[in-house]
Parts: C-alpha cells; sequence; structure tokens
C-alpha cells in the first residue's frame, strides 16, 4: 500500500508541474539514484522526478537537470562514483519542480545555474493557480541565454538548443555530440501523453514544431533521451508528433460539431491511442482539455 501512494503521489507530482511545496510532502528516503552511461563520458542519472544528464571529466561536471530538492545529497553521492572533480554547471529543460526542484541545493555547492531567459523570468515568480511561492533567489538561473548557446567541455561539444513554446516557454533540448544524445526535458517524453502546459506559456504549435525539431537535428543513431521514460531513437518521436497531430484533428473536429469539453471528454475520442502511450491507466482527458483550449473550445 505504501508503495502504491508513493507512485500515486509522483503521478500526481508529475501532472502538476512537482511544485517544491508538494515535492517537500513526499517521502524520498527509499528512492535510489541508477546511473546509466550513454557514451563518451554522459550518463543519465535516475532517481524521481525528471531525468538527469551528467557529462563528467576532468573539466568538471556538466548536469542537466536537478529533480527535488530531498535528493540532492543522493544525486551528488552518485556523480561521486562517476568522478571526483567537481560539478561546475547545471542546465535546467524547463521551469516544472521535478526537474529544478534542487537548483538552490547545488547553487550553494558552487554549481553555475543555466536557462533560457524566459524561464528564469517565470521560475522567478509564484507558479500559476496558487501552487506555492516563488522559489528562492539562489534557485534562480545566473547564466542565462536567448539563442542557442555552445558548451565546449571534457572532449564534448554541448549544445543548448532553445525550444519555444512547447511544454513551457522555458524549453531547451541539450545535444551531445560526441556522445550523439540529445535530452529532450518534459516537451517530449517516452511516456503518457503529450503534455502543453498552457499555464506556462507551453502551445500545440510550440509542441508540433518542437517534436519535428527533435527529429531533424537527430540522426538515425541518436539516442534521444526524454524528460520521463525510456531512451528512444528518432522514429519514436516522429510516432509521438504523429499522435499530437491525430489528436489535435479529433478534438478539432468534435468542437466544430459545437460539443463541449465535458460532451468532448465524455466520447472519448483518443481511446484507440491509449494503448500506444507506453504507461498503464493512461488516458488522453488531459491532453482533450488542453487541445479544447488551444483551438478555441467555448
Amino acid at each position: 500500500m505504501k508503495q502504491l501512494c508513493c507512485t500515486i503521489g509522483a503521478l500526481i507530482l508529475l501532472g502538476l508541474g512537482a511544485t517544491p511545496a508538494l515535492a517537500q510532502q513526499q517521502d524520498f528516503s527509499a528512492v535510489q539514484i541508477k546511473a546509466t552511461k550513454i557514451g563518451g563520458d554522459l550518463y543519465t542519472l535516475e532517481g524521481q522526478g525528471g531525468m538527469i544528464g551528467a557529462l563528467v571529466g576532468p573539466d568538471g561536471v556538466f548536469m542537466v537537470d536537478s529533480q527535488f530538492a530531498p535528493l540532492t545529497d543522493k544525486i551528488v553521492a552518485a556523480i561521486k562514483q562517476l568522478t571526483d572533480r567537481p560539478i561546475k554547471f547545471l542546465v535546467n529543460t524547463h521551469q516544472h519542480g521535478d526537474h529544478t526542484g534542487g537548483n538552490e541545493n547545488f547553487a550553494k555547492l558552487g554549481v553555475t545555474i543555466i536557462a533560457r531567459d524566459e524561464l528564469r523570468a517565470r521560475f522567478s515568480q509564484a507558479p500559476p493557480g496558487g501552487r506555492g511561492s516563488a522559489p528562492p533567489a539562489a534557485a534562480l538561473p545566473t547564466l542565462t541565454y536567448k539563442t542557442s548557446a555552445t558548451l565546449f567541455m571534457n572532449g564534448e561539444e554541448v549544445r543548448l538548443i532553445p525550444v519555444p513554446a512547447a511544454h513551457t516557454d522555458g524549453d531547451t533540448m541539450i545535444r551531445f555530440r560526441k556522445a550523439d544524445a540529445l535530452m529532450t526535458g518534459d516537451f517530449y517524453r517516452s511516456i503518457q501523453y503529450p503534455n502543453i502546459d498552457r499555464a506556462n506559456g507551453g502551445s500545440l504549435k510550440g509542441m508540433i514544431d518542437g517534436l519535428q525539431a527533435v527529429v531533424d537535428e537527430a540522426s538515425p543513431t541518436t539516442k534521444i533521451i526524454p524528460g520521463h521514460g525510456p531512451i528512444v531513437d528518432e522514429s519514436a518521436v516522429v510516432a509521438h508528433r504523429a499522435l499530437l497531430i491525430a489528436a489535435r484533428d479529433k478534438v478539432a473536429a468534435l468542437i466544430k460539431q459545437g460539443m463541449t469539453l465535458e460532451q468532448i471528454t465524455a466520447a472519448k475520442p483518443l481511446a484507440e491511442f491509449d494503448g500506444k502511450v507506453s504507461q498503464p491507466g493512461t488516458t488522453g482527458d488531459r491532453l482533450i482539455g488542453q487541445l479544447y483550449g488551444e483551438l478555441g473550445g467555448k
């Protein structure tokens, strides 16, 4: 029963954007951090929350995302098993708490937090809908960018590629050239339906364009590392984008018939896709609501 409750709690956090206040109520004591080598000196770290990337080597550690604040000590310990060099940089793929909750802790360790201008601007405010307060100043990125940026570190070329107004309005995907890997954050997840966080600047067009940008950036051998879920290749992203477009068209057709959101949800227009989304019990109801708003439903 405890395990079931923890699982439900984790799913709620993912759906809500995982605010710091909610995260502090969770029990992280049993969470273990699993490191997986991706290629070259790039590793992923899985715990609870969004996928972490760690590029290690003589120049220090470059991280992607920080998961929840209570996990920082475990994350740091896992990285120390990979290298004795200090953590230098941490880039946020977007502002949700399961990807940024540890920012303040890492900043206090001397890590430079990096993100898009748009992320810092939104992250400095309280979450929409009264779900918590603004993070402390120490959690905010101190190095920001608007167009793409490139870092050369540990013999790797790391490109930070803005993805405008997709899952949120502060998304970034990170390309590791030597390791032939691409981390997407949550505008692509290999589990669950697409999630357009309209309250935080996400948009349907941005999601479709962002998924196409992943396909354009990747090669057939590129390892695509989603914000949540198993690593995939570009064909999975092509299928995910096609699903989103098909869902858009189905909901648009029902709106054109004059159906309300409640009527469209009850009609279950996305039921045929449920089996293609690799997470048991997932339905398209949240996406239907997001599409209804994006497509001008009344």
